[in-house]
């Protein structure tokens, strides 16, 4: 082959290679952008990668402080829980045994009130019967004395009235015209009685005896209000029925 060949094939040769340099300079900026489009695809993904467990961290943080915060805001309003066992123990179970005491002893009052109150409407009628048995009893030799003791057993305007009356026209009449007088209460009967208060109802029949005469018989019913005084039952008034 001659010079002139070599030169030929030589510059042949040249174009191809400048061609494939040029292909290949095309394909380098490719191969950067694509290699910068990694490179900025990688960051992206470490970016985002390390951004979520901080975002996630801040929302974290910010509910917990919104939980302290409504923590905060809701304790105070908070009322304890209502303990019914120890309102129960404290408050209700002295009230109601306070309660019953006060029953109990209100109970005992009333049943000692009527048990005193029936023991001295017992005794008013017995003093009411042994009573209008001596102020209407006497014999001509003893009237004075007797119907003087049977003062002691009156009160008040009886008394009075009672002692006006022996005095001015029985106890003379009696040893005058030899009067005599026996009574007896077949029945007594309890109106009304407290502990110093009693009425009662008597039922008296009287023998009077004048002298040689024969004897008398008179029944009435009488209506005999007695006072306790010091103790004893006195009859106070003495009206007849």
């Amino acid at each position: 082959m001659t010079d002139h060949d070599d030169d030929e094939a030589t510059a042949v040769s040249e174009p191809k290679t400048v061609e494939v340099a040029t292909e290949e300079a095309k394909k380098e900026p490719e191969t950067v952008e694509s290699d910068a489009e990694e490179i900025d695809e990688s960051d992206a993904v470490d970016v985002a990668g390390k951004g979520e467990p901080a975002k996630d961290e801040a929302l974290e943080e910010e509910a917990l402080e919104e939980e302290a915060e409504s923590v905060d805001l809701e304790s105070p309003s908070k009322k304890p829980p209502f303990e019914w066992s120890r309102i129960f123990a404290y408050i209700v179970l002295p009230v109601l045994v306070l309660v019953v005491a006060l029953a109990a002893a209100c109970l005992k009052y009333v049943d000692t009130s009527v048990r005193d109150a029936d023991a001295a409407g017992a005794q008013a009628v017995r003093a009411a019967k042994d009573t209008t048995v001596a102020i209407l009893s006497y014999k001509p030799d003893t009237v004075e004395k007797q119907l003087t003791d049977a003062r002691g057993l009156l009160t008040g305007d009886f008394l009075e009235s009672y002692t006006e009356l022996t005095t001015k026209l029985v106890i003379p009449g009696a040893k005058q015209q030899q009067i005599s007088a026996t009574a007896n209460v077949p029945q007594a009967a309890l109106v009304s009685a407290d502990l110093e208060h009693a009425v009662t109802l008597v039922f008296v029949n009287q023998t009077v005896t004048i002298g040689a005469s024969p004897p008398s018989e008179t029944a009435s019913a009488v209506r005999v209000t007695l006072d306790k005084v010091n103790g004893k039952w006195l009859i106070a008034k003495f009206d007849p029925v």
